[in-house]
C-alpha cells in the first residue's frame, strides 16, 4: 500500500563546490563511463563524512571537508550578511553552489515496491545521485520533481542519495534563496498505482441541484506484465461519509500508463466559495483482482466560474471582486525555507486585512500555501515560471497543472509575467503552444497572461486580459478587447517603511509611510482601488505586494517595501488601509504615532483609514475638524504637535462607528513577549514579538532598544528581526527594535512540552512568555 514518508531528516550539507583530483590512470576514467558514474567525490557510495578526521581504506573515502547536519527544508543563505558589492535584486548576496548527502536505508520487504524521490523546491539547478549512479537534472528552482529511484535501491542495506545544487543560473529578480529549501518525501507504492497527482476532479454542474465530480485516474502499471485493473471513487464529504461512489475498469499493457474515467454524482452538495471554503475528498481505491494495490485521496471543491466581459468573475453564481495580492515566498526569518504554519499564518493576516486573492508571483508555491488558500477560500492566479514552449518549459507548466488542477482555489492559469515577447510573433507562437497544452489538463479553468507592455499581441491567444500597471493604456487595451474579460494582474506597489512619518531617507533606505504616488505606474493604494472599481468590467486586481520579500533592494535596505506587511510580519499601516478599502466592517486607523517631542507647535500629517464617511479627529479633547470622506478616500488633518491624545472617531450619519486613538508615552520602562503564532504545534515554527512598554504599561510606539532572546524547554531561538536595514545575521539572538516592534522565530521540540521565552534589555525590566505545545 502507498506510504508518504517525510524525508527530510538527517542530511549532511556542504556549502561551496567539491572537486576531487582524479588519478591519472585509466581505470577510474573507463569506470565512470558506466552507470555508476560517480566513484569519487560527494556523490560516490564510498564517500563518508567525519566530524573533522580523515581515514582511508580499500573500500571507504572518508573526508573532512566542513561538513554540517541539517534538517530540510533549508535555505542556506538565509544567514548571510549583505554586501553592496553583490546584485541588489537578488538581495546583496553571494550564491554559492552547494552539496547535500543522505545515508538511509531501506528495508528488505519495500523489494518490488515502486520507490519515488518528490522533492518540493530545490534552489536553482538540482542535479540528484544514487549510489553514485546519476538520476535526475532539474532546471528550475520553483517546480517539484520527482525522481524514482526504485531501479537503483539497495534494500536490506546502506543507499547514498547526493544532491549538487548549482545557483549560478537565476530565474528572478528578487532574492532565491538556495539550497532544499521545501520538502522531500520517500512515497512507496505498489508496481500498480495511482500516478502522480493522478487523480483529476472536474466539478460539473448539471442542473440546478444536481452536481458531478468528473474523475480521471491515471494509473501506471510498473510490472512485466499486462494488468487487468479496477478502480473504485468514493466521494467524501468533510466528515468521512461516502455521498457517492463508482468504478471503472481496463486492462494496461506493461510498463505503461492508463486513465480510467468514474462520474460520481450527487444531489445539493456543500459548494466551496470565498465565503465558505468547503472541501470534499475522492478516495481511489485501485485492485488487481481482488487485491488491493493502491488507495489515494485528493481533495477538491464543487464550485462553478465564469468569468464576463462586461460584469466580471462569478463563482457559483455570485459576483466577486478579487481584492487580492501578489506575493513572493520568502520571509525574513527564515529566507526561501518557508515552514508550513507560517505558510498558514501568512494567509491568515492575509485574510485579517480583508484580501480573497492571492497570486503565486511568479512561480509555483508551496503545497502548504496551496493548502491554506484552498482552505481560507482565496481567489488564486497560479503562475508557472518559464514563458517557454522548450520542453522543459512544457514539462514545468504541465507540472503545475497536474499538481493543482484539483484546488478549487485557483480560479486562472498564468503563463507568464511582463514578458517582452508579449509583443513579438514569437510570443503569439508562444502562447498557442502553451494554452492548447493548459487546456488538455484542465479545460475549466481561464487562461492568461499578466503583460506590462501596451504594445502586446497576444491577448487574443488568452481567455483573459490581464495588466501589470498600464494605467495610461488600460482604456485603449480595453478597446481593443472588448470581448474579453479583465483583471489587474499587478497594481500598486507603492513602498512604505513601518513606523517611518519622516521624509524618504535613501541614507537609511526608508520611505514616508503614508500612503502616496511613487510614480505614474505605481500609484497610490487609494488612487489604485479607486482606478479600478470606477471599470465596472474589472474583476479586481492583485496588488504588489502583500508581504514585504528581500531582494529587489536599495542598500542599505535589504528588501522591497511594498508590502502591506513588513518583512518580519508586523503589520503596516497599508494593511489598515487595505482593510478600509476591502471589508465592510466599520473600521477606523490613525496614523502616525503621537511621540514627537521637540517638534512643539510643528503641523504633523494625520490620516485616518477608514471605510465610514465621516470622521472627527480631536487632540486633547478638542475637536481638530470633521471631514468628509468619499469611498476609498482617507481623512487628513494637519495637526500642530502638542503632547497628549489623539483620538479620531468614524461613522455615518453622526453615528460613531469605530474609532481608534494615539497618545504621547513615556520612555520605554520594560518588555513584554506576544504570541503571534498561537496555533502552534510540535514541530512548528513560532513567531513572538516583542514591545516596549512605558512606566503606565502603554506600549511605546518609537522605542529602538537592543533585545536579546532566550528560550528554552520545548523551543529554542532560531532567527530574528527587525528594521529592512538591518545587517547583521537574522540567525543572531541579539537585535534592536524597530519602531517599537522587534520579533524572534522559535524552532519548537517534535515532542510535546512547555516552551519558554525570555527578552532583556539593558536598563528595561525582563520579559518572560511560557506556552504549551
Amino acid at each position: 500500500m502507498r506510504e508518504k514518508l517525510l524525508f527530510d531528516g538527517g542530511w549532511m550539507f556542504h556549502r561551496g563546490d567539491l572537486k576531487p583530483e582524479w588519478p591519472t590512470h585509466k581505470t577510474i576514467a573507463y569506470r565512470s563511463a558506466k552507470t555508476e558514474r560517480y566513484l569519487i567525490g560527494p556523490a560516490a557510495q564510498n564517500y563518508h563524512i567525519t566530524d573533522g578526521h580523515l581515514f582511508a581504506t580499500s573500500k571507504k573515502e572518508f573526508k573532512s571537508e566542513n561538513w554540517q547536519a541539517v534538517e530540510l527544508p533549508h535555505d542556506y543563505m538565509a544567514g548571510d550578511e549583505p554586501d553592496p558589492a553583490y546584485n541588489q535584486a537578488l538581495g546583496f548576496c553571494k550564491y554559492d553552489n552547494a552539496w547535500y548527502v543522505k545515508r538511509f536505508e531501506l528495508p528488505a520487504e519495500d523489494k518490488g515496491r515502486r520507490l519515488t524521490l518528490l522533492f518540493d523546491g530545490v534552489a536553482t539547478y538540482a542535479t540528484v545521485m544514487l549510489n553514485g549512479c546519476l538520476l535526475k537534472h532539474n532546471f528550475c528552482g520553483y517546480t517539484p520533481f520527482e525522481v524514482d529511484i526504485t531501479d537503483m535501491a539497495k534494500y536490506g542495506e546502506e543507499n547514498v542519495i547526493s544532491v549538487y545544487v548549482n545557483t549560478e543560473q537565476h530565474e528572478g529578480w528578487w532574492y532565491e534563496g538556495a539550497g532544499i529549501y521545501r520538502h522531500v518525501w520517500l512515497i512507496k507504492t505498489d508496481p500498480v498505482a495511482v500516478d502522480l497527482w493522478g487523480a483529476y476532479v472536474r466539478p460539473e454542474q448539471l442542473s440546478e441541484t444536481n452536481w458531478r465530480a468528473a474523475t480521471e485516474v491515471t494509473v501506471r502499471n510498473d510490472t512485466q506484465t499486462r494488468k487487468s485493473v479496477r478502480v473504485l471513487c468514493e466521494l467524501l464529504d468533510a466528515d468521512g461519509q461516502v455521498l457517492a461512489e463508482a468504478s471503472a475498469a481496463r486492462l494496461i499493457p506493461w510498463r505503461e500508463k492508463s486513465t480510467l474515467t468514474c462520474n460520481l454524482d450527487v444531489t445539493s452538495p456543500r459548494l466551496w466559495s470565498p465565503d465558505d471554503p468547503y472541501q470534499h475528498t475522492v478516495r481511489v481505491t485501485v485492485y488487481c483482482g481482488k487485491r488491493v494495490t493502491d488507495v489515494y485521496e485528493t481533495r477538491f471543491g464543487f464550485r462553478v466560474i465564469r468569468v464576463d466581459k462586461d460584469e466580471g468573475l462569478f463563482i457559483n453564481g455570485k459576483n466577486y471582486t478579487i481584492k487580492g495580492v501578489c506575493a513572493h515566498e520568502n520571509c525574513g526569518y527564515t529566507g526561501k525555507a518557508v515552514p508550513d504554519n507560517i505558510q498558514r499564518y501568512r494567509v491568515k493576516m492575509l485574510r485579517e486585512m480583508g484580501a480573497n486573492g492571492y497570486r503565486t508571483a511568479h512561480y509555483p508555491h508551496s503545497e502548504a500555501m496551496m493548502d491554506a488558500l484552498d482552505e481560507n477560500g482565496f481567489i488564486v492566479m497560479n503562475e508557472t515560471r518559464w514563458f517557454e514552449s522548450t520542453d522543459e518549459g512544457k514539462e514545468q507548466l504541465s507540472t503545475l497543472v497536474r499538481r493543482d488542477r484539483n484546488r478549487p482555489s485557483v480560479i486562472f492559469w498564468s503563463i507568464g509575467n511582463e514578458e517582452p515577447h508579449a509583443c513579438t510573433e514569437q510570443g503569439v507562437r508562444i502562447c498557442r503552444s502553451l494554452v492548447p497544452l493548459v487546456k488538455k489538463l484542465d479545460s475549466s479553468r481561464p487562461v492568461m497572461t499578466a503583460v506590462t507592455h501596451s504594445a502586446a499581441i497576444v491577448f487574443d491567444e488568452v481567455d483573459v486580459v490581464g495588466t501589470n500597471y498600464l494605467w495610461k493604456h488600460i482604456d485603449n487595451i480595453r478597446a481593443k478587447t472588448p470581448h474579453k474579460p479583465f483583471v489587474s494582474s499587478e497594481c500598486g506597489a507603492t513602498g512604505t517603511t513601518r513606523g517611518w512619518y519622516y521624509d524618504d531617507d535613501p541614507m537609511r533606505g526608508f520611505i514616508n509611510a503614508y500612503d502616496h504616488d511613487t510614480n505614474t505606474a505605481f500609484i497610490s493604494r487609494e488612487n489604485t482601488w479607486k482606478r479600478l472599481m470606477s471599470y465596472p468590467w474589472m474583476m479586481g486586481g492583485y496588488q504588489w505586494t502583500g508581504f514585504e520579500y528581500r531582494g529587489e533592494a536599495m542598500w542599505p535596505r535589504l528588501c522591497s517595501q511594498s508590502g502591506a506587511i513588513d518583512l518580519y510580519l508586523q503589520k503596516k499601516d497599508a494593511f489598515y488601509q487595505n482593510r478600509s478599502h476591502w471589508s465592510d466592517e466599520p473600521m477606523v486607523h490613525l496614523l502616525p504615532h503621537w511621540n514627537f517631542r521637540g517638534r512643539e507647535g510643528e503641523p504633523i500629517r494625520v490620516f485616518a483609514y477608514t471605510n465610514q464617511p465621516e470622521a472627527e479627529l480631536f487632540l486633547n479633547g478638542v475637536s481638530m475638524g470633521k471631514v468628509e470622506i468619499e469611498r476609498f478616500g482617507h481623512g487628513e488633518w494637519s495637526v500642530p504637535y502638542a503632547a497628549g491624545k489623539l483620538e479620531v472617531r468614524a461613522g455615518k450619519n453622526g453615528e460613531v462607528l469605530a474609532t481608534d486613538v494615539r497618545v504621547t508615552t513615556g520612555k520605554a520602562a520594560s518588555l513584554k513577549l506576544i504570541l503571534d503564532t498561537e496555533d502552534v504545534r510540535c514541530g512548528d515554527t513560532a513567531i513572538v514579538t516583542c514591545v516596549a512598554l512605558d512606566e503606565n504599561g502603554i506600549e511605546v510606539p518609537d522605542a529602538c532598544p537592543t533585545v536579546s532572546f532566550m528560550a528554552g524547554g520545548a523551543a529554542k531561538v532560531y532567527s530574528t528581526g527587525g528594521a529592512v536595514n538591518d545587517h547583521v545575521s537574522i540567525f543572531s539572538p541579539d537585535r534592536k527594535m524597530w519602531m517599537g516592534r522587534v520579533g524572534v522565530a522559535l524552532k519548537l521540540a517534535a515532542e510535546s512540552g512547555t516552551c519558554k521565552v525570555y527578552a532583556t534589555s539593558e536598563g528595561l525590566t525582563s520579559a518572560a512568555l511560557t506556552f504549551e505545545i
